[in-house]
């Protein structure tokens, strides 16, 4: 037996898409193949149910290799990347001693984000005492109007200490435009300083300080194309700002640094930081960079197509991130950070899970640096390079992300520029019309937010947590003057979050009583639907098994004190149950009919007004019978 040799799946004949294709429609039995299966997403293409090997014929990406242009696949040739975890300094000493606990749990990538009125010679002396620079990656980040003095004190800084310059890498955290997307206000001259900061970096080749924050679009929650057709406008924008002012267009390229925020749409985002490295090298490759080698990474034109290499740092969402039921956002930003690990980009922050709420605490920081040495230690995502190649329907995302990304890039250049379109109001315009959008599909619950808007923890109360949310212009005021609209930064679950909050405020937590009768599988399926439907806003839910009667039920829910009775039954049987109900009731609770029965006309005549289904507005309906029961 161990000499015989077997072809795997030989016995099976090949099955052509024609066949699949007649075999899906007839187990559709005349329902419409593009309604029923096929998915139209937010991002504006749609998505096929299946991919066969003839989708990938007519696309050039598949030819691409790692770390060769245009960097598809990736901009090096193996998948290691670098964990990142944010330092918020209020005392240097004090964030030096925490750097040098947490490198040695792991993390090799740090953010020091530093109150720029305290910068000088000692304060980063005392900062990096004994971290070893050229074994770690640094960044730095503070007001835009210090940059350049924090550049000279690092570069003099390494001096001192002798570093080999070319061993050094990190960042200086400098985005003239992520300051007009957040706080609305134009501060300084950005190629002036951009200028002036890359002369003062110029020892330190390695240094990225001209920053795409695409992160920041994402948090205020972009769709997927959105982000990244902005970001390449925006490095677009350095690009050209610079290039006109005299500043060589390699030099430019090999200064920026893009930093993406990672949705929890895990095939979508791994396709996303495919197409972004390939569309910022096809851009760049524009502006014709000299090379700065002799020869090697020359295109045959002479320009250096190494300079197009995009640098990826991605941080997990905070747009998805809840207040209730916290722990499920371990869930949420674990399988982002993988999405960005299988795509290859070059450093990775996860957001500890309880951001929302508070200053993440020891616990929660060493849980979000755990879930990436998981990755590598245990997963080994590390080990292999761009797995996703070669997948039919990961190709073809790649390449439909690519395609709206690009058109939205082209749009923002017939306006002027990323720039121009900024000045103008055009992106903040757009992304907030998508955060409105999305905030009403969550209200719909036509996207979900486990443990928020479906399947909340029923008796889960806040124990005084309150809502932590991004800190705006003018400490919040927003009537304060502006020179440019700015994003809004509302969370997902924000509104039913307060609704929730409101109720338990009012130390009148309603109950809501299921009044079970009638056909077993339809009163227990809708039972559950309106159990977490109620529970939604901090209502507590009393189910039950079944009555034989009305009257049974309703005597049942006034003997338990409920506040909300919820007849759940069957359509046809609401005929014969709904209206005694609601007699029986006789105003004593509020009485809800779960369903949207053929009859609801008539129930509505007989004085029935509520009802609830799946097509209902679960944040607007629990606003208004917050209204009644709250009083």
């Amino acid at each position: 037996m161990a000499d015989k040799k077997n072809k795997l799946f030989s016995d099976f004949p090949p099955v052509s898409t024609e066949q699949w294709m007649e075999k899906v429609t007839a187990d559709l039995k005349g329902a419409d193949f593009e309604k029923k299966l096929v998915w139209k997403t937010n991002e504006g293409f749609n998505v096929k149910p299946f991919y066969r090997k003839e989708d990938l014929e007519d696309l050039k990406t598949i030819d691409a290799l790692p770390g060769e242009y245009p960097y598809l696949r990736g901009t090096r040739k193996n998948n290691v990347w670098m964990i990142r975890q944010d330092i918020w300094v209020e005392d240097p000493k004090e964030a030096n001693t925490k750097a040098l606990d947490i490198l040695n749990k792991g993390v090799d990538s740090l953010l020091f984000r530093i109150k720029a009125k305290e910068l000088d010679e000692a304060y980063i002396e005392t900062l990096l005492n004994d971290i070893h620079a050229g074994a770690i990656e640094l960044n730095f980040s503070t007001c835009q109007g210090h940059v350049v003095k924090l550049a000279e004190l690092l570069v003099a800084y390494f001096n001192k200490k002798d570093y080999d310059f070319k061993e050094l890498r990190g960042s200086i955290n400098y985005d003239y435009f992520n300051t007009m997307l957040t706080k609305g206000k134009e501060k300084g001259d950005m190629a002036l300083t951009s200028k002036a900061l890359i002369e003062a970096m110029q020892p330190l080749p390695l240094y990225r300080v001209l920053n795409v924050n695409a992160i920041t679009l994402n948090n205020a929650g972009a769709y997927i194309s959105q982000e990244l057709g902005y970001a390449l406008a925006w490095g677009s924008e350095y690009m050209q700002q610079l290039t006109d002012i005299g500043i060589p267009a390699g030099l430019v390229a090999r200064k920026i640094k893009f930093n993406f925020g990672i949705s929890s749409n895990y095939f979508l985002e791994i396709a996303k930081f495919r197409a972004a490295r390939m569309l910022w090298a096809n851009i760049v490759s524009e502006f014709k960079p000299e090379s700065m080698q002799e020869t090697k990474g020359k295109s045959s034109e002479g320009e250096c197509l190494r300079a197009g290499r995009m640098q990826v740092h991605a941080e997990t969402s905070s747009y998805n991130l809840t207040l209730f039921d916290a722990h499920v956002n371990l869930l949420r930003t674990q399988t982002e950070a993988m999405s960005a690990a299988l795509a290859g980009v070059n450093s990775i922050t996860v957001t500890p899970f309880d951001k929302a709420y508070q200053t993440p605490d020891e616990f929660s920081e060493r849980l979000a640096r755990n879930q990436q040495l998981l990755l590598k230690e245990e997963s080994h995502f590390d080990k292999v390079v761009d797995p996703a190649a070669g997948s039919y329907y990961i190709e073809n995302l790649t390449v439909s992300i690519a395609k709206q990304a690009w058109n939205i890039f082209l749009k923002v250049q017939e306006e002027g520029g990323f720039y121009a379109a900024l000045k103008a109001g055009t992106v903040q315009k757009a992304i907030n019309e998508t955060g409105k959008n999305r905030h009403k599909a969550v209200a719909q619950r036509r996207e979900i937010l486990l443990g928020t808007n479906q399947y909340p923890n029923f008796n889960e109360m806040s124990g005084g947590k309150k809502p932590v949310e991004f800190s705006r212009c003018c400490k919040g005021n927003d009537n304060c003057e502006k020179d440019v609209e700015i994003l809004n930064f509302d969370r997902a679950a924000s509104q039913f979050e307060a609704l929730r909050l409101e109720t338990e405020a009012s130390g009148k937590r309603p109950k809501a009583f299921m009044l079970t009768i009638g056909n077993l599988a339809m009163r227990q399926a809708r039972a559950q639907f309106s159990s977490n439907f109620l529970a939604c806003a901090g209502y507590e839910v009393v189910d039950n098994l079944g009555f034989p009667t009305v009257e049974d039920g309703v005597e049942a829910a006034m003997s338990a004190k409920a506040d909300i009775v919820v007849l759940c039954s069957s359509d046809d049987e609401y005929a014969e149950y709904a209206i005694p109900a609601f007699k029986a009731l006789n105003g004593r609770a509020m009485f809800i009919v779960a369903g949207a029965p053929a009859n609801m006309d008539e129930l509505k005549a007989n004085g029935i007004v509520n009802f609830i289904n799946v097509r209902s507005n679960v944040l607007e309906t629990l606003k208004s019978y917050n209204a009644q029961l709250l009083k």
